[in-house]
């Protein structure tokens, strides 16, 4: 138990909150401006709880401590600055509130009355209000964990009512902002959906005024035509945002989903040495896939960083919408946006060749012909970066060829075989603490993958890859088991996020780690 309460404490010391609070059959919570804070899913248990207490008070009869409102120090490394634990009784059971110090400070006397673990917010008549069917509500204006510093707002006042409800997802972490006719605002944050209850529901009308304040000429148009369209919405300093307009049986909806202004690089993503070295390609296929909302937009920018960063090469990038925003540094890019810059995918990767490219990414492989042209372009001597919504290597190289006629299909494993240098599948984990991390799969295209590829083997690649680890190669399960090992994902997140969900479990008998779903 040792290491979960020195994460807790890190994380927590990351964040501006005042106090973390732990309570036995609650979810542990941070305070923070007077608001509580809840920090991950797990509900804590009594055998963990109790782990805790007798780690921060080693030597002591831990039931004695609560009623006195104990105090001590605890630190956890001899770097950290250390946190004051103070033992007490919280709606009549023990409870635990770890409190920053200022450093230098004395520690507290025992028995020295502890901070108060606040009730969650109520609304006018004393009652807390209903939280919505679908969605728990947020009590809270931000999430701890080990996240990026706050947001500072643009240094002009908002001019939209929109960018007011940006700025709070970004304040808060959120990836996703959810606008539907009838209800009110709803975050993504870590993978979850809440509705916002400080925030007001917002009729059909209202939604199409909020939305109306933003869409483009073009897209309004494409609007009124078919009932929905993409574009970017950028506020200056702030972020970036993909967003899709929409029509449902309540009214106008719209989804912005949040992408940051600076692209984030392959050392601040921690990815692997052997996706890294996919970006020394200078030639060949390489995919990045995973389900929406996998990180494989950031992953892909983090690619092209790094040859942008250490190529003297042309760069086209072909996107609906255009996401990251990339400055010319050693290379030169020209980013290109379906419907604003070109008509379609297929259109755009055609003209690609006529413009002198050393690298294309395909923001993604939608059809046939755009797979095509995809290799044909891989094959004529030029690094392809692309886009699937598959979830292993495997299923990633069967969706390419099975879009396809039969008689067509063995010319485009050959194709497929000689062009493709690597396939990056990835999800995105819920981590202890908060926030989210990566778990990937890293197919290489050696011999034998290559052979497997031409002769219609592909459920052999897992094999492969397995007895291909020393090269870089790791397949799902495996990446999931670290992350558990690490204490960086829960085993029943990981559980949630396994495609082959018998495997893993065998991984995690083999390995002593007990599931609980």
């Amino acid at each position: 138990m040792a290491s979960r309460v020195e994460a807790l404490v890190r994380n927590f010391l990351r964040t501006d909150g005042e106090s973390l609070s732990l309570v036995p059959g609650e979810k542990i919570f941070i305070l923070r401006g007077g608001s509580k804070v809840t920090v991950g899913r797990e509900i804590l248990s009594e055998e963990s709880f109790r782990a805790v207490a007798r780690e921060v008070a080693p030597g002591q009869s831990v039931s004695a401590l609560f009623g006195a409102e104990y105090r001590t120090l605890y630190s956890p490394d001899p770097s950290s600055d250390p946190v004051e634990v103070i033992f007490g009784l919280y709606e009549g059971r023990e409870s635990l509130s770890i409190v920053r110090r200022p450093a230098g400070s004395p520690a507290a006397a025992p028995g020295a009355p502890g901070p108060a673990l606040v009730e969650p917010a109520r609304v006018e008549g004393g009652e807390p209000e209903p939280e919505s069917a679908g969605h728990p509500s947020l009590e809270v204006p931000a999430l701890p964990a080990a996240i990026r510093p706050r947001p500072v707002r643009p240094a002009e006042t908002p001019a939209r009512a929109i960018d007011e409800v940006l700025f709070k997802v970004v304040e808060r972490d959120a990836s996703d902002l959810h606008l539907s006719s009838g209800h009110r605002p709803i975050f993504r944050i870590y993978g979850d959906l809440f509705e916002q209850m400080e925030l007001p529901r917002l009729a059909a009308d209202e939604v199409e005024r909020l939305i109306d304040q933003v869409l483009p000429e073009r897209n309004r148009a494409e609007f009124r035509e078919r009932n929905d369209t993409d574009f970017a919405y950028e506020i200056g300093g702030l972020a970036r945002f993909r967003v899709n307009v929409f029509r449902d049986h309540r009214g106008p909806g719209a989804v912005f989903r949040q992408i940051p202004m600076e692209v984030r690089t392959a050392a601040q993503l921690g990815l692997p040495p052997a996706v890294v070295r996919l970006a020394e390609l200078t030639k060949g296929l390489v995919l990045v896939t995973g389900p929406t909302g996998s990180g494989k937009s950031t992953t892909l920018a983090a690619l092209v960083d790094l040859v942008n960063r250490s190529r003297r090469e042309h760069i086209i990038t072909i996107e609906d919408p255009i996401e990251f925003l990339h400055e010319n540094l050693l290379g030169l890019v020209n980013q290109r946006e379906i419907g604003s810059h070109t008509a379609g995918f297929r259109s755009a990767l055609r003209a690609a060749l006529r413009e002198d490219p050393d690298v294309v990414l395909v923001g993604e492989l939608r059809d046939l012909e755009t797979v095509h042209i995809a290799l044909e372009t891989a094959e004529t001597g030029h690094l392809v970066f692309g886009t699937l919504h598959t979830t292993t290597a495997a299923s990633s190289v069967d969706r390419i060829v099975d879009q396809f006629p039969a008689d067509r299909q063995q010319q485009i494993r050959v194709m497929l075989a000689d062009t493709l240098r690597g396939i990056v599948a990835q999800t995105l984990c819920r981590r202890i603490g908060g926030g989210r991390v990566a778990a990937l799969e890293i197919l290489l295209a050696n011999n034998a993958v290559q052979n497997l590829i031409r002769e219609a083997k592909t459920f052999q690649l897992s094999s492969v890859i397995q007895t291909s680890k020393a090269q870089g190669m790791t397949l799902l399960n495996d990446s999931l088991l670290a992350l558990v090992k690490q204490e960086l994902v829960e085993p029943a997140e990981a559980f949630l996020k396994a495609v082959d969900k018998p495997g893993l479990v065998s991984l995690f008998r083999r390995n002593g780690i007990l599931l609980a779903v």
